[in-house]
């Protein structure tokens, strides 16, 4: 997890813009370097740093002696760089997992590099000879990219919005159009003589869904679809053990983080870390998730680390959770609160620095609790990967942007490429709720393998805000009563001249939208619409309102 930051094409003096880039500090901690271009003196390249591979030659913006006309700074991991080594005989000369995105763009140029690359990324290149700018991003978007560009080309880059806020150029606030970089493109700029940065192309490179095009290391499948699925899975867990820094993992007590616990901890054995691996979960008293966790933990027989949320510390943390969100999406500010503020007591409290974690199985594998009413397999099947195309807007960027807050990597092995390519290539009947439980092929996949106790297996769907809470009292319900006293009725019926777009309508989601505009007036169209459960009546996305979860 690091910060990166560019912009081309200023017409100040870059050094009035730099002051920006101190926006997105807490995403790299560790190191800071930024560079103004020689020859392009209105361009700049920032970076923060999160140390997690080769302490020593990891820093960025990265230039190499056999390309020095290519700087390159990215946030992400490339987890096949080795391979690439190999296949395409790179000669790399660090150990940085991006090394190989110089080598290939310089090679084969920019979408045909980026279809090779296993792993998440949001990348800028500065090409200074072609005098090219490409930005790139993986398909789901699990690293996060937003850019503006000027209509006189001024070009902004940054990991999160808040660092392209402040910059001088000759828009108004009110006219940027700060944007998320789509997942799963690249886009090319060209540079004038005068270092102003005009689009020439955007390519789609790859979708949720569409196999890789790059090597893999499982490269043919058994017949039995639910050992392809085990393996896969597996083998997304051990690719993410790629780091020179403490691993651990989140650990709700559910099914998707459970298992990767589990994996985690047999691969671990297997590759005899020495470090006790530790787990971490939070709720308040009386959780579902802590029990459960507990029980997970005392199976697996990890140091298991026990947060103990009260209702004032979190609501205590609402404002600070919505200014790192960049969003005010009513599901996505509650189940970001108890990360917020589990990922601090892992920064404040141990030497863990890269978490797994389990986000990413409920999109993929139709894990919500909804899924159970949908219509028929094939509109499960569209459901599933709409929710994928839009994950940058929902619970990825929860992920990102709860964790980075402190300083903390995470990676989601759920959301690896293979795994999900094979997982959505399977016949929507199978992908399916059977027999009451949502994830049924998932679950299968691992019933013989003794990673996990059954009940934990097998246990229903809990949403993350909804099984920090306590039985008697849900977060939201908690929620609802403080924002209850601090949204007046007259301020509510005010709400669609207020905010049009994305209007609120209950006074959580008015409490919500105010604090967002403290921090980013007028940019509310960063969240296209309120995350809500399909083939639904209910007003409210907790999955606690379902009739399923009820029964």
């Amino acid at each position: 997890m690091c910060g990166i930051w560019a912009v081309f094409g200023s017409d100040d003096n870059v050094s009035v813009q730099c002051n920006a880039v101190h926006k997105i500090g807490h995403r790299g901690p560790d190191a800071f370097r930024i560079e103004n271009i020689n020859h392009l003196q209105n361009c700049c390249l920032g970076f923060h740093r999160l140390s997690i591979v080769d302490d020593i030659r990891g820093m960025q913006p990265m230039r190499l002696y056999t390309h020095p006309n290519i700087w390159l700074v990215y946030n992400g991991e490339i987890y096949n760089h080795k391979l690439l080594d190999k296949e395409f005989d790179l000669s790399l000369s660090t150990e940085v997992d991006g090394e190989p995105i110089i080598h290939l763009y310089n090679l084969y140029g920019a979408e045909a590099m980026a279809k090779q690359l296993d792993g998440v990324f949001a990348f800028c290149i500065l090409d200074v000879v072609n005098r090219k700018v490409i930005l790139g991003r993986d398909t789901y978007g699990v690293r996060p990219l937003f850019r503006f560009q000027t209509e006189d080309g001024f070009l902004g880059v940054c990991s999160e919005a808040k660092g392209l806020y402040g910059l001088s150029h000759t828009l108004s606030d009110d006219n940027v159009h700060i944007e998320p970089f789509p997942p799963g493109h690249i886009e090319v700029y060209e540079l004038d003589l005068q270092g102003k940065a005009f689009l020439k192309e955007r390519t789609c490179f790859n979708r949720p869904g569409q196999f890789p095009l790059y090597t893999t290391r499982i490269s043919s499948f058994s017949e039995d679809v639910k050992t392809n699925v085990a393996q896969l899975l597996e083998a997304a867990v051990e690719k993410r053990l790629m780091a020179d820094v403490r691993i651990g993992c989140l650990l709700s007590g559910g099914l998707d983080s459970s298992l990767v616990a589990a994996i985690f901890v047999k691969l671990a054995k297997a590759r005899g870390i020495a470090y006790p691996l530790q787990t971490f979960s939070i709720g308040m008293e009386g959780s579902p998730d802590l029990r459960a966790a507990r029980k997970v933990a005392d199976y697996l027989g990890t140091e298991h680390h026990e947060v103990m949320m009260t209702p004032e510390e979190g609501i205590d943390a609402i404002d600070s959770v919505i200014y790192h969100l960049e969003s005010y999406d009513i599901t996505t500010v509650r189940a970001s609160v108890g990360m917020f503020l589990l990922s601090k007591y892992i920064k404040e409290k141990t030497n863990t620095t890269v978490i797994l974690s389990g986000e990413g199985a409920d999109e993929v594998a139709q894990g919500y609790i909804y899924f159970h009413h949908a219509p028929s397999p094939s509109e499960g099947d569209e459901e599933s990967r709409r929710l994928l195309d839009n994950l940058h807007y929902f619970d990825v960027l929860r992920s990102d942007r709860a964790t980075a807050a402190w300083g903390l990597e995470v990676r989601v092995p759920f959301l690896d490429h293979q795994f999900s390519s094979y997982y959505l290539s399977l016949d929507s009947e199978l992908r399916q709720p059977h027999d009451g439980v949502e994830k049924n092929l998932l679950r299968s996949a691992f019933a013989e393998s003794n990673l996990l106790p059954n009940e934990i297996l097998w246990r229903p769907k809990e949403a993350f805000s909804d099984g920090i809470s306590s039985m008697s009292r849900s977060w939201y319900e908690i929620i609802q009563d403080y924002c209850q006293e601090q949204v007046n009725d007259n301020e509510l019926k005010e709400a669609s001249r207020l905010y049009p777009h994305n209007t609120p309508k209950t006074k959580e989601s008015f409490y919500y939208r105010q604090r967002f505009e403290k921090h980013y007036a007028g940019k509310g169209k960063w969240i296209p619409y309120f995350w809500m459960p399909a083939w639904s009546t209910s007003d409210d996305p907790s999955a606690r309102t379902l009739k399923q979860y009820k029964q």
